[in-house]
């Protein structure tokens, strides 16, 4: 067992350095502990770490090798020295050797407590996100008066301090094999292998990324396996419930410049800025040459300056006071939004492919497999019908499993927010950035994520485990009466009239994204009730879910808002209101109107999430780094897993980088060398297990649906979740019933419409009704098969 002992001070004469050496002396025939100094390792410094310091990386290999680490930390003013703090910053920054790691921790100090503030403070500091290490419980050895505690040859004189280290050392080393073998790594010796299949090129994730990448796989000729954790008619990542615009520019030089502005302070691989905007550039000729669009639509022509009328003017740009914005602009398959034509349009290329392309669903990544001397990625292991098997990859792997939207542990360690209300897939868990680390992958844009949706990109609260529901048409009801935003403590904390910018509102020279509160409220008196009930809502459901009280007290109660604060809050608003500026928030005092004296309503608000952009880091060939800056061999990333987006963000963005990176990814992988080339895979033939065959390879979807007398299928492409197939009975010139025999819609938005659109189209005697709301997409897809299957009747409903 080999441990390092690290001197936890820069002083030339140090009794932490000699309580380490007497270890090493003392436990020699137990352990080997090597110690090593922190005195010749400069200040940390954030701007150097893309060149970390040659003693720094050092330190970092050597931690990572060894078994375990002893700190030995002096005390300073009741803290861990300076210096200590500058060593563990450098670490957590570059290369995580903390993480899993066991660690012990001894001090010596000169007074009698031992160094035992430093010792707290230490063990929180250990504790710190991007840190990791697992700090032996208890056993605090805590040497007192250190001048007299060692003879002149270093060796400690207490009989009983000797046992109880004695004691604390054993207990480190049994807790050390105990971790070590918890977060061994999983990667198995090549020799120890059993494939269960081969491929040239897998891919992780089948949303845009992952199916421009698998395609352009294909085309270079790459037989090519895309899993997805997703259940068939749920894949598609956050690409499903995107607005299906995609990032575009008319001037290179200017696109270059509005990119950068938008990035702000935030570094950026130069090659990969350069290769993500020409690529914006060309988006027209991708869509004509790539997609089979003939003629791909341009947003400022159609809609903001033609004749249509699109979301928002403000979509292109959305910083338009930043230079180079005039020359961004959007692209879209057709004239549509939020109708997934992007998405089936990819989805389609896949399918067309099937010969070169197979596709597991339901089937989640649960780890790379590496070589552990090359570090090439070998394969993966993926859960498949419930069994995990190692699937071989001879050319390259891509990751595309978009990013953390659903993990809260991730979203509090690295977003600082206490829940986030997913508003695309519920299948992006953070799995990919769990497994990139894995295999050493360096990490950024962690701290980096999008919202959108009324007031400052929110939704009303959805339950547990659902998306929120994503709401763009204008409601001014939401800002304009007796109404504010309270948040935890029940006080104002943005100003409710201002628009956002996917999510951020201004704030001090620049775009943020305000503060995620834990149970933030919409409050309002029964003169905005009234004024709500009487207004024709984008979405009237809140009002079914609303707290009311008499008195603000009351409602403070029933909502866990701070009384006094909330009281406060409303009394300034109303002064505020009355004297025609809002001193608090800069809202628009028309817009303001005192609140009356009760009963008083509360609907509860999140923070909504279209997406995050951390992840592992990657360069513009989509290969993916290690925390030395350098390739992964055989590994590459597209999509929002480690998004080339940061700080800034502008509408279509990341569907341009899924298009642009993973085409590179996809080609990149397929034309790699084949691993067998480089490193033979000893061991046990390949596997022939039966793990099913392509998911999505569309089998006849009206040969297995049984027809009575009267009864008519019918079929239409437009839902979201891809084909919906409906069974009409029509008789006497009237529609009887309509069945939906085969849909995947999101259960929690479209599964409305599957519920509440036949029973209404029977009662109208017509497939003409009112779409749900917010559903419009899956409405339309069930209309569309009805009127399909209403076509092949004789007499149609008129």
């Amino acid at each position: 067992m080999k441990f390092i002992g690290l001197v936890g001070t820069n002083a030339s004469k140090s009794y932490n350095r000699q309580l380490l050496q007497f270890m090493q002396r003392h436990f020699k025939t137990e352990a080997t502990i090597e110690v090593r100094e922190i005195k010749d390792l400069p200040l940390f410094n954030e701007d150097a770490l893309s060149n970390p310091p040659a003693s720094v990386l050092d330190l970092n290999d050597a931690i990572k090798a060894a078994d375990g680490v002893i700190l030995a930390t002096p005390e300073y003013d009741h803290a861990i020295p300076a210096a200590l703090k500058s060593v563990i910053e450098w670490l957590s920054c570059v290369d995580h050797p903390f993480q899993n790691k066991p660690i012990m921790i001894v001090g010596a100090s000169l007074g009698a407590q031992g160094t035992s503030r430093a010792q707290i403070q230490l063990r929180e500091t250990l504790d710190a996100p991007g840190i990791g290490g697992y700090v032996l419980p208890g056993n605090e050895f805590l040497l007192s008066h250190a001048t007299t505690a060692f003879d002149d040859n270093g060796w400690l004189k207490d009989t009983k301090t000797v046992a109880f280290l004695e004691e604390c050392f054993a207990h480190f080393s049994a807790y050390t094999d105990m971790i070590n073998a918890k977060f061994s790594p999983k990667t198995t010796s090549t020799s120890q292998l059993k494939w269960s299949a081969s491929y040239d090129v897998i891919v992780l994730g089948f949303g845009a990324a992952g199916a421009s990448a698998a395609r352009f796989a294909a085309d270079n000729h790459a037989k090519t396996l895309l899993v997805d954790a997703a259940p068939n008619g749920h894949e598609g990542g956050n690409v499903r419930y995107a607005g299906q615009v995609v990032a575009t520019g008319t001037d290179y030089d200017q696109l270059l410049a509005y990119y950068r502005a938008m990035l702000g302070t935030t570094k950026l691989d130069e090659d990969l800025l350069q290769t993500y905007v020409h690529g914006m550039v060309n988006m027209r000729d991708y869509f004509k040459d790539y997609l089979d669009v003939k003629e791909p639509v341009s947003y400022n022509d159609t809609y903001k300056y033609g004749p249509k009328t699109g979301p928002s003017d403000a979509l292109a740009p959305e910083y338009p006071e930043l230079p180079g914005a005039k020359a961004f602009d959007l692209t879209l398959v057709h004239e549509g939004f939020f109708d997934a034509a992007l998405w089936k349009n990819l989805r389609q290329h896949v399918l067309d492919r099937s010969d070169q392309i197979d596709v597991w669903l339901d089937s989640p990544a649960e780890k790379l497999i590496q070589d552990p001397e090359t570090k090439a990625i070998l394969g993966v292991q993926i859960k498949r019908h419930g069994v995990s098997v190692n699937i071989r990859a001879r050319n390259g792997v891509v990751m595309s499993m978009g990013g953390f939207e659903t993990n809260n542990q991730y979203i509090q360690d690295y977003l600082g927010a206490p829940h986030l209300a997913p508003i695309g897939s519920l299948y992006n868990r953070g799995d990919g950035i769990r497994m990139a680390e894995e295999v050493g992958a360096d990490l950024w844009h962690m701290h980096s994520y999008e919202g959108l949706g009324i007031l400052a990109g929110m939704t009303f609260a959805p339950k547990p485990g659902e998306r929120g529901k994503l709401i763009l048409a204008p409601w001014p009801d939401l800002y304009t009466g007796s109404i504010l935003v309270a948040g935890d403590d029940g006080s104002r904390y943005f100003r409710e009239d201002e628009p956002n910018r996917h999510g951020r509102l201004y704030d001090h020279g620049t775009w943020r994204i305000p503060t995620a509160q834990d149970h933030a409220y919409l409050i309002f008196d029964q003169a905005q009730y009234e004024q709500f009930k009487a207004a024709d809502n984008p979405d009237d459901s809140f009002l079914d879910q609303l707290v009311k009280a008499d008195t603000l007290a009351d409602l403070a109660a029933a909502t866990d808002l701070q009384p006094t604060i909330l009281m406060k809050t409303v009394q300034d608003f109303n002064q505020f209101a009355e004297n025609g500026e809002d001193f608090s928030q800069h809202r628009a005092p028309e817009t303001m109107r005192a609140f009356d004296d009760g009963p008083y309503y509360a609907a509860r608000l999140e923070a909504g999430m279209l997406n995050t952009q951390g992840g592992p880091r990657r360069n513009a060939k989509a290969e993916i780094l290690d925390v030395h800056a350098q390739p992964i061999p055989h590994l590459y990333g597209a999509g929002e897993l480690g998004g080339a987006n940061a700080n800034q963000y502008a509408g279509g963005s990341n569907l341009a980088e899924c298009l642009i990176f993973g085409k590179i990814a996809g080609e990149n992988a397929a034309q790699q060398t084949p691993l067998a080339a480089t490193a033979p895979v000893d061991g046990p033939a390949e596997a022939t297990v039966d793990l099913g065959g392509n998911d999505v390879v569309e089998a006849d979807a009206l040969a297995n649906i049984t027809v009575g007398p009267n009864q008519y299928l019918g079929v239409s492409e437009a839902g979201i979740g891809g084909q919906v197939v409906v069974r009409i009975t029509y008789t006497d010139a009237t529609l009887q019933n309509v069945e939906i025999v085969q849909q995947s819609e999101s259960e929690d938005v479209g599964q409305a419409a599957v519920e509440q659109l036949p029973a209404a189209m029977v009662q109208a005697n017509s497939a003409d009704v009112d779409s749900i709301s917010g559903a419009s997409a899956s409405s339309r897809a069930i209309k569309s098969a009805v009127k399909n299957a209403l076509s092949k009747v004789k007499t149609t409903v008129q």
